[in-house]
């Protein structure tokens, strides 16, 4: 079947679906169309594990596990920069994530700024993301959420 749609836009729409599958905390939508099986994942920056490739189905359950005492999840990403070379493709994002506690007594939102390096592979079921890497610039708020 043909697509309606650019290679762009197909990859932004796996970008897209990154931070919509993670807010909605969807791990199954996120490995089935989201991830590759394995990824090069690195979150250093905003004091994550040391990078490595691991599963999409551990990545998933790590960031089920820093959810589950928060309220909400909102991710709001663009200035998207797109380089495609045959059947990979790069992205640069800057993005915000804003983690909401109702019980949090110093404030209730966190924030924080940065942006991603995302590689994405075609495979037969579609663009998917290979390599992710965040960048923090800074954090805001409750940093605890205490």
């Amino acid at each position: 079947m043909e697509s309606n749609f650019s290679n762009r836009e197909l990859i932004l729409d796996t970008v897209n679906k990154l931070f919509v599958f993670t807010d909605k905390q969807l791990w199954g939508k996120l490995q089935e169309e989201v991830f590759t099986e394995n990824i090069y994942f690195d979150m250093t920056s905003a004091g994550g594990l040391k990078p490595e490739t691991i599963s999409s189905a551990q990545i998933c359950k790590i960031w089920e596990d820093g959810f589950k005492n928060l309220d909400a999840v909102h991710h709001q990403a663009g200035n998207y920069l797109v380089e495609i070379e045959g059947d990979s493709a790069t992205v640069f994002a800057n993005a915000i994530a804003s983690h909401y506690k109702v019980s949090a007594l110093n404030g209730k939102t966190r924030e924080f700024i940065g942006s991603y390096d995302l590689r994405l592979e075609k495979t037969r079921n579609g663009w998917r993301i290979s390599s992710f890497v965040y960048h923090l610039k800074y954090m805001t708020g409750n940093i605890d959420l205490d």
